[in-house]
């Protein structure tokens, strides 16, 4: 019944290559467990009100389900060998941009993410979403892309101590006799080693590493245990109705259409690339893509509902095609392993920032692949483009650099005598940003 439900004959699979498949995902994309709540509690940001934290346990526990529920909606329903958890990049904004810069409450930040989610629910189920996905040029889509990987590296950066201030230059390379600094350099190191060798799961396994170097020399604790009660989720969950009433501002609106923008082409994207590696596009469409996307959506709500940011398709799930995943069974097992994942919470206190920072590097390193992808010699393009990448990192804030390309983008198209080629939606999106700079920039 399983076998027929999840059509193995038909795709050439089996449950050996499926259950491989999904663990292969799992491992691959396990260090969100990690990251996640230390980016979220921005714990990398000394002399902070606790008020502005979000708590690492209960984001831990809310990473673990909604990754678990996105998975296994995405697998039952999509059915595709993808896995979904809050996404990189996402969070990065969530707490650097909106919370850290802006000073909005991450629970009004939460807020923020649920009505998103609702409103892409929306788009899915009546079909809009193919109608935005063409009225923005794929360049910017990538510059998009692009510009969160330099963004979220930049971040991983300064937690690891590599760069720091300057107030001369305004940033500078830091303390390299730092033991931290030097535990993170060497995570670095040894995942790069490890992404070239063609290792699975490198980014996991490089933080796993990192951890051990950092206890032999004593710059991280030793934990006590690796299993352990599962955190109270009691402090994040609901939070994001308790200041619904104040996500109705112009500054709230840019935020609520970032999270959309982002989580909707990254997820489309997404789909897209892993869908085609394991042979599953039909003359060059993606079948049930409603369904996926549906899956992404749906996901999105109720993590915001349990206290995390947005979640999003991830691209490790090509590590579980290239093993042999091709049925959505291999996104059900990767659902029930990070449900399995909520008992190791102990090990959350040796996930420092000297670890995670590798990883944060490293997913840049895979992010700004995309640039090969934009037509550097159509300056019209190419202008645009280049301020949405750069403005990211610059600014400090992923909508800042939307902003600027999408300003940009009807400018230049304009002078260039290409009236006809802008959607009137990037006209639409040309004024929002540009009250964004007005009143909230």
């Amino acid at each position: 019944m399983m076998k027929k439900y999840f059509q193995f004959d038909e795709l050439g699979t089996n449950y050996r290559r499926e259950i491989i498949g999904g663990l292969t995902t799992f491992l691959s994309m396990a260090y969100i467990l990690f990251v996640n709540p230390i980016t979220l509690s921005l714990q990398a940001v000394p002399d902070l009100p606790d008020a502005m934290r979000m708590d690492q346990g209960a984001v831990f526990v809310a990473t673990a389900i909604a990754a678990a529920i996105g998975s296994l909606i995405m697998g039952v329903i999509g059915k595709y060998p993808i896995s979904l958890a809050p996404g990189m990049g996402l969070n990065a904004f969530f707490a650097f941009t909106v919370v850290l810069t802006y000073g909005i409450p991450w629970q009004t930040a939460l807020s923020g993410v649920l009505v998103s989610g609702i409103i892409f629910i929306l788009l899915t189920l009546t079909g809009l979403r193919e109608t935005i996905i063409n009225a923005i040029p794929a360049e910017l889509k990538h510059a998009v892309g692009a510009g969160i990987g330099l963004f979220i590296t930049f971040i991983g950066f300064q937690n690891a101590g590599i760069i720091v201030n300057n107030d001369a230059t305004l940033v500078g390379l830091g303390d390299f006799s730092n033991g931290a600094t030097l535990l993170a350099i060497f995570g670095v190191i040894i995942t790069v080693i490890l992404m070239i060798r063609g290792v699975k799961a490198a980014i996991f396994y490089g933080m796993l590493l990192t951890a051990i170097v950092g206890m032999i020399f004593g710059l991280i604790d030793i934990p006590k245990q690796i299993v352990g009660a599962v955190p109270s989720i009691e402090p994040t969950f609901g939070q994001a109705f308790i200041n619904f009433d104040q996500i109705f501002t112009l500054q709230m609106l840019v935020v609520i259409l970032t999270f959309l923008f982002v989580d909707f082409f990254d997820t489309a994207g997404t789909l897209v690339a892993v869908a085609n590696q394991a042979g599953l596009m039909k003359d060059n469409k993606l079948p049930r893509a409603g369904r996926a996307l549906f899956a992404d959506a749906t996901a999105t709500t109720i993590g915001s509902i349990l206290g995390t940011s947005t979640t999003t398709a991830y691209v490790e799930s090509s590590s579980g095609v290239a093993a042999g995943a091709r049925s959505g069974f291999a996104a059900v097992v990767t659902a029930i392993l990070f449900l399995l994942a909520l008992f190791l919470s102990p090990l959350l206190g040796v996930i420092t920032p000297s670890v995670t920072a590798p990883a944060l590097i490293v997913v840049g390193i895979l992010m700004v692949s995309s640039l090969k992808s934009i037509d550097w010699n159509r300056l019209e393009i190419a202008v645009p483009a280049f301020f949405t990448i750069i403005m990211m990192p610059l600014s400090y804030s992923i909508a800042t650099g939307i902003a600027c390309g999408f300003v940009f983008y009807p400018i230049t198209m304009l002078l260039k005598g290409k009236r006809k080629d802008i959607h009137p939606i990037m006209y639409f999106l040309f004024v929002v940003f540009i009250l964004y700079f007005i009143f909230i920039a």
